[in-house]
């Protein structure tokens, strides 16, 4: 199959999960967890876990907004790379008009990098729920008809490789920075 078959094939099954013009309790949900990957909201979220949590949850706050800027600066840097434009629509007005592109999505990457980041740091239970939502969020980008699915399915892979690299690294990250400014957490 050519690549221009492939974006045709990518395209029409994208349309098809699209609900962001039906009203109803599916697109109510989907505009939802759609918005649930802002990076604003888990910035915004990790700094207010940082500033009230124990040693153990400002570790985690940190290792999370490092690795989503690392991760977001990748994402940017490939999309400008790319260049593929949204789906055509009407929802999601302020991502169409400050980010025009889709390829590879950064919701879904975010999403993915920070259940996986929650597996690896614990607690369990907590990286188990954020493993349910993840593929939720990159499903709903899909759904509101900001994102094909090749754009997730990027996204999410990226998302992972950042975040298992994130891991191993944080460590030394963390004791390098610490040198230099002392105590973190």
């Amino acid at each position: 199959m050519s690549w221009i078959g492939l974006l045709r094939t990518d395209a029409r099954w994208s349309g098809a999960l699209r609900v962001a013009e039906k009203p109803g309790p599916l697109r109510t949900v989907s505009m939802v967890l759609a918005h649930s990957g802002d990076s604003w909201f888990w910035a915004i979220g990790l700094i207010l876990l940082y500033m009230a949590g124990s040693a153990f949850w400002k570790e985690w706050a940190l290792t999370q907004l490092l690795w989503i800027s690392v991760l977001a600066a990748l994402v940017l840097a490939l999309k400008f790379t790319v260049r593929r434009r949204r789906p055509e629509g009407d929802w999601g007005e302020i991502y169409r008009s400050t980010d025009p592109h889709s390829f590879p999505s950064g919701h879904a990457a975010r999403a993915i990098l920070i259940a996986i980041i929650a597996l690896g740091l614990g607690p369990l239970w907590l990286g188990l729920l954020l493993m349910i939502w993840a593929p939720l969020v990159a499903l709903a980008r899909v759904a509101m008809g900001l994102h094909y699915l090749s754009d997730i399915v990027v996204g999410a892979l990226v998302g992972l490789l950042v975040a298992l690299v994130g891991l191993q690294l944080s460590p030394a990250v963390f004791a390098f920075i610490t040198s230099i400014t002392g105590p973190l957490w």
